[in-house]
């Protein structure tokens, strides 16, 4: 899950701050005179909230990790920018796309709104395209029947929210182009899983495989959710260990 979205309440006072300036330049009769101070700001903010809006719907938008699902790739505390011209334009709020740009690519960190609750956005890595065969067996991924190894596997250790300490290993794994790290924790096992991508929808993992609410449990992401991809921390906070800015995170691009 992830938090920052608030697109709604920036066309709402967009068309707030678009009314009261409109209003004042119907009723104010003596345009010599002084605007009143609400209209002063409605007049001020108007175009700020404008571009605002239009650099977040249509270029880029910023979101934070609340939760590990993405270790080791994103942390907990991380604040990411989403290209939100990667896979087409959409209308803020409706959700419309008005212009195609490009199509997901296996691999890929994407943010998409929750197919069970579109009001909550999460991020996740493509792994399945429409029409892939996805199996999970004993903890390795198939993809149309081949098996997607591991490499370079090191101990990781991490602290959870509640502050428990979980002992794992990192893994190497490749996905089309792209090279980039799961974790998987020993002793947790799953039984086999089976998948068929249906058309115009995808399947995604969390990179904390074995800890991640994923399209294993509730199926797929339509295209329509996608909001974009993921591509840079550019900032973070540490909240494992009391506090604090996380300065070594900062800058780096997502895999």
């Amino acid at each position: 899950m992830l938090l920052d979205d608030f697109s709604e309440w920036l066309v709402g006072l967009l068309f707030l701050s678009g009314i009261l300036w409109a209003i004042d330049a119907v009723v104010r009769k003596d345009k010599t005179k002084r605007p009143p101070l609400y209209a002063e700001y409605a007049r001020s903010f108007f175009p700020v909230i404008l571009v605002v809006l239009l650099i977040r719907s249509f270029v880029v938008e910023p979101f934070r990790i609340p939760s590990g699902s993405m270790i080791p790739t994103l942390h907990v505390g991380d604040f990411i920018l989403v290209n939100k011209f990667a896979y087409g334009l959409r209308l803020p709020v409706l959700h419309t796309k008005i212009l195609s740009v490009g199509e997901p690519k296996r691999g890929q960190v994407v943010v998409f709104r929750y197919p069970k609750n579109p009001s909550i956005d999460y991020i996740k890595r493509i792994v399945g395209l429409p029409g892939d065969h996805i199996a999970y067996i004993n903890k390795q991924l198939y993809i149309n029947g081949k098996l997607i190894p591991h490499y370079h596997k090191r101990p990781y250790l991490y602290t959870e929210q509640n502050g428990q300490v979980l002992e794992a290993y990192r893994y190497t794994e490749k996905l089309g182009k792209i090279k980039h790290h799961i974790i998987l924790i020993p002793g947790l096992t799953q039984k086999p899983m089976h998948f068929v991508v249906p058309p115009h929808e995808y399947f995604v993992l969390g990179d904390n495989r074995d800890l991640s609410d994923d399209s294993r449990y509730w199926g797929y992401v339509p295209q329509r959710n996608l909001v974009g991809q993921a591509f840079l921390i550019w900032f973070s906070w540490n909240t494992a260990h009391g506090g604090g800015v996380d300065w070594k995170r900062i800058g780096r691009s997502i895999p």
